[in-house]
Formats: structure tokens, C-alpha cells, sequence
């Protein structure tokens, strides 16, 4: 949390720290939903979607209340440094921002429903902040699974950044890429459902106050 002193910019993959081969630690159940925190073989009909809107531990634990959510983790998404530790992602020397995986079963919520969530629960005019976080690891990203994500991510962002322009709170600095190429690293096990673990834990929840505006 936090970061004063910490870059502004993103680092180059040559001035990146190395990381390693593998992921060092092991990861377990799912502590409130009860299904796999590790969820690469996602369940039939399912989707995936990872969103980057600041300190994960709080992003978390409002995805995995969403009716429809299969499972939640937390990662880091979008630098150069293979399988990074908490610590390196928040030195700013991995280019990763902090992110939330969702498995979800479009049948019961949308991916759209979740970009829409999204843009309502953290500020995506801040830049390389949230609140009072700062730091690279807390810019604002949508990483999209399929071309069909990409176009309602990219719809709903035009339609949201409108309306925060008519209201004259700024201009969204969501960065919007493919998951393939932004990447996803798990976590440590003690940021998995952090604020079921740790009740009265921090949460950051710097936000607009503006609901997503109704969409035909």
C-alpha cells in the first residue's frame, strides 16, 4: 500500500529485475468461495476476466461477492518480470500492476457487468495512483480475453469516460491490452482473500461516486 518515492514510469524489459523460471510458492483452495485459486483449467462455459484498479486485497473481496463468480485470485499482470514477488512488484521495477482474476459463468453475470463494476469501484482517471497508493503497481487495466472482450471493454470505456467528461472529473488512463501479451503471475498465498483472512485489513476504495450510466 502506499508507495511515496516510488517511479512514475514503467520500466524498459532491459532495466526489469529478472524474476525466475518458476512460481516459488504453492497456492491452495479458494478460503471463501471453496473452489481452486489456481484456476487455469476453467470450468466448461465459464470466462475469464483481470482487471488491474489498485491494491488487489480490496479489489478481491468485492469480485468475489458478485453473484455468478466462480473463483477470484489475486496476480500481477502487465510487466516484464517473470513470477515477481510482492516486494518487487511494489519497488516499481517489474512493470506489473496489481491485479484481480475472475472466473465467471456468463450465463448468471456478463462481462460487461464487470467492466461496469469495475469503473464504479476504483478511479480510473488516476493515472499510476489510487487514493492515496502510489506507484506503477496501481494503474488501472483491463487485460481481455477474446476480441469480444476487447470490444465491450473498449464500448463501455468510451461510455463511462463520457460521462465522467460531462461532469468534468477527468480523463480515463485505463490501459487496455490483450491478457496473452499483459501476462498473469499468482500472487503469494498470504494476498490470496486477504480481507477474509484479515477482516479489518486495509482497503482501498478510491472511487469516482459515479455510477455507470444506463446503456441500451
Amino acid at each position: 500500500m502506499f508507495g511515496f518515492g516510488k517511479p512514475s514510469t514503467l520500466p524498459s524489459p532491459d532495466d526489469a529485475l529478472p524474476g525466475r523460471d518458476s512460481q516459488p510458492w504453492t497456492l491452495g483452495e479458494h478460503v471463501v468461495l471453496k473452489t481452486p485459486v489456481v484456476s487455469d483449467d476453467v470450468p466448461a462455459g465459464h470466462e475469464v476476466a483481470i482487471f488491474g484498479l489498485g491494491c488487489f486485497w480490496g479489489a478481491e473481496e468485492i469480485f468475489w461477492q458478485v453473484p455468478g463468480v466462480w473463483s477470484t485470485s489475486v496476480g500481477y499482470a502487465g510487466g516484464h518480470t517473470p513470477h515477481p514477488t510482492y516486494d518487487e512488484v511494489c519497488s516499481g521495477r517489474t512493470g506489473h500492476t496489481e491485479a484481480v482474476r475472475i472466473v465467471f459463468d456468463p450465463n448468471l453475470t456478463s462481462f460487461a457487468d464487470l467492466v461496469k463494476k469495475f469503473f464504479e469501484i476504483h478511479d480510473p482517471t488516476q493515472g499510476m495512483q489510487q487514493g492515496n497508493d502510489v506507484g506503477t503497481q496501481y494503474r488501472s487495466a483491463i487485460y481481455f480475453m477474446s476480441p469480444e472482450q476487447e470490444t465491450t471493454a473498449r464500448d463501455l470505456t468510451k461510455v463511462y469516460g463520457d460521462e465522467l467528461t460531462r461532469r468534468r472529473l477527468g480523463s480515463i488512463t485505463t490501459e487496455i491490452r490483450p491478457a496473452a501479451e499483459a501476462g498473469y503471475f499468482y500472487a503469494e498465498d498470504q494476498h490470496q482473500q486477504y480481507l477474509a483472512k484479515n477482516p479489518f485489513g486495509y482497503r482501498c476504495h478510491a472511487n469516482t461516486g459515479v455510477r455507470f450510466p444506463q446503456t441500451t
